[in-house]
């Protein structure tokens, strides 16, 4: 039980006490986060079919273009958390991220009206106008302010919040950066759903416009929500970012390449900082080691003892946080791989709109919300596995069971190739309903086929992601060392933006080696003459054999740090 004292404190320090930041500062900055999440996530899911009908773009086109603005919007948040850190700092890289984004929802808004698109006209008809080179970089340069406010944004928000709530390694402040986190994941993944169904619903039913427009006055609010706190936001200066401490190891390793290691005991000297646990370098990786010896004490360190040049000369930990970073990207790879089964929306969207969708006779379902499952899924499953399950088979058991983290990872991975064979099948039923009825030349006419043949591979790949995406942010913030934990943070952001390339690189591929003068690629704008389902049974074999290479990549790793302290 707290004594009153540290009560009193819990209370007054965040609240009252001090003049700048604590938990009043906190639901703008939640807020923020939220309208954000519920804009751009009410943007996305629709861009394929505004793209392919408003534009008249080729659906292999159109997944390229938006495979390249998903991974921009997942990388970005990447370079914006550099800057941050080391130029700009996180207040104003938020502010940047928000003015932005609000240009750029601006600027799609603006792609609405009719002057600014190409104009309307019979599908696939020979008389159909393209749109000019203008009114493509409208669109384009919309979906550039897009990824760099979602970078400025999304970079800084989960640490500028932590911010806010001081450095007290006090239990009760850990206890509210633990509450903070729980609430800022838990909101974000409401927003995302709300967006990819509300203002989804909004675009299909009342049209663009207004569907656009939703958006523009959401990031408005985001941005108000964030600005009107700024006297009250404790506010950090930048500081050296991990990157560079990176980097200085590898340009140290070059410039010092001809010094010779020995695999025996000698006199060289490491150089570490006061008070670091780590005297010595490991023994994997090297050639790394050069960046760390000590050659002229006179020369290499400063009369304080820091180094004089530290792209030369870097500490122990720096060389094994580089070690450690360079042991985990075989996995990380794995994960990649899988997380492009997950960029496949774009076809999906395009499958559901030609199926029925009602759930009543008055109510359909928008074919853009279909995606909002994988999130319900994440969600429901996280609840019964972390507080059912789990503490369930380890009363049965009598002591605590559960997945250690690349059994997790393994399980996602499968599961997700599972989910492309489900697929490829619902295609093959859905596109030989459409030649049935007659609609081999109309890829748009409703089909009295269900949608919920896409319901499987929803639901697969929701587990697919509680497992392996999960998985993966657990499995590099343990094993990457703490003074990472920005690093591990990123890496799934990171292997999303690459998914998204390869993605794209896979569709171009394709679309290049099945289309013939008399045969559509497999990828057509007209989803009933190509063949999408031969597309996802090739992304189910790319898919058995990454979990294959996965294999690999874990039995290589060895044992991960939980495994270790579990087998004491």
């Amino acid at each position: 039980m707290d004594c009153p004292s540290e009560h009193g404190q819990m209370i007054t320090e965040p609240l009252l006490r001090n003049r700048k930041g604590g938990i009043r500062t906190l639901p703008f900055i939640l807020a923020n986060e939220a309208f954000e999440s519920l804009a751009n996530y009410g943007l996305l899911p629709n861009l394929i079919i505004y793209l392919t009908i408003e534009y008249r773009i080729d659906a292999a086109k159109g997944a390229h273009i938006l495979f390249l603005l998903s991974s921009a919007i997942n990388f970005t948040p990447i370079l914006g958390a550099f800057l941050a850190d080391t130029y700009v700092g996180r207040y104003r890289m938020i502010g940047f991220g928000c003015m932005g984004s609000l240009l750029g929802m601006v600027l799609l808004w603006l792609t609405t009206f009719p002057e600014a698109r190409p104009p309307p006209c019979v599908q696939f008809s020979y008389n159909c106008k393209s749109a000019t080179t203008l009114q493509l970089l409208l669109l384009y340069t919309a979906f550039c302010f897009l990824a760099i406010g979602a970078g400025g944004i999304r970079s800084s928000s989960l640490a500028f919040g932590a911010d806010q709530l001081g450095t007290s390694n006090s239990l009760q402040h850990a206890r509210i950066r633990e509450s903070f986190f729980s609430w800022y994941y838990g909101i974000v993944a409401a927003s995302v759903f709300l967006g990819m169904t509300f203002v989804v619903y909004i675009q299909d039913n009342i049209g663009w416009m207004v569907g656009f427009g939703v958006p523009v006055v959401l990031m408005i609010l985001s941005s108000l929500s964030f600005f009107v706190a700024s006297p009250s936001y404790v506010k950090s200066k930048p500081r050296a970012s991990w990157i560079t401490g990176l980097t200085q190891v590898v340009v140290g390793s070059i410039r010092n390449r001809r010094i010779k290691l020995s695999s025996q005991a000698t006199d060289k000297v490491d150089y570490h900082t006061k008070g670091s646990m780590l005297l010595v370098p490991s023994e994997k990786l090297r050639f790394l080691n050069k960046a760390c010896i000590i050659r002229n004490p006179q020369e290499d360190l400063t009369p304080d003892g820091k180094a004089s040049d530290p792209w030369s000369l870097c500490t122990v930990d720096q060389v094994e946080d580089l070690k450690a970073l360079i042991k985990v990207i075989p996995i990380w790879s794995a994960g990649m791989l899988k997380s492009v089964n997950v960029s496949q929306s774009s076809f999906l969207i395009l499958q559901a709109s030609t199926m029925n969708r009602h759930i009543t006779s008055k109510f359909e379902v928008p074919a853009a919300s279909f995606p909002s499952v994988v999130v319900l899924v994440i969600t429901t499953w996280v609840v019964l596995y972390d507080r059912i399950i789990i503490p369930l088979v380890s009363k049965v058991k009598g002591k605590i069971v559960c997945l250690n983290l690349k059994q997790r990872m393994g399980i996602g991975i499968l599961l997700s190739t599972i989910s492309m064979a489900a697929l490829a099948i619902a295609e093959s039923f859905r596109r030989e309903t459409a030649i049935k009825e007659g609609f081999p030349d109309n890829p748009h006419a409703q089909l009295h086929i269900s949608a919920m043949w896409l319901l499987p591979y929803f639901v697969l790949s929701g587990l697919a992601e509680a497992f392996n995406a999960i998985g993966q942010n657990e499995f590099f913030y343990t094993e990457l060392p703490k003074s990472m934990s920005s690093v591990a943070s990123t890496l799934q952001g990171l292997g999303l933006s690459a998914a998204s390339l390869v993605s794209s690189f896979i569709v171009s591929a394709v679309r290049d080696f099945t289309k013939g003068e008399a045969q559509e690629s497999w990828v057509s704008s007209n989803i009933n003459k190509g063949h999408y389902d031969y597309y996802y049974w090739l992304l189910t074999i790319l898919s058995l054999v990454n979990f294959i290479y996965y294999l690999v990549c874990s039995l290589s790793y060895g044992p991960c740090r939980e495994e270790k302290w579990f087998n004491r």
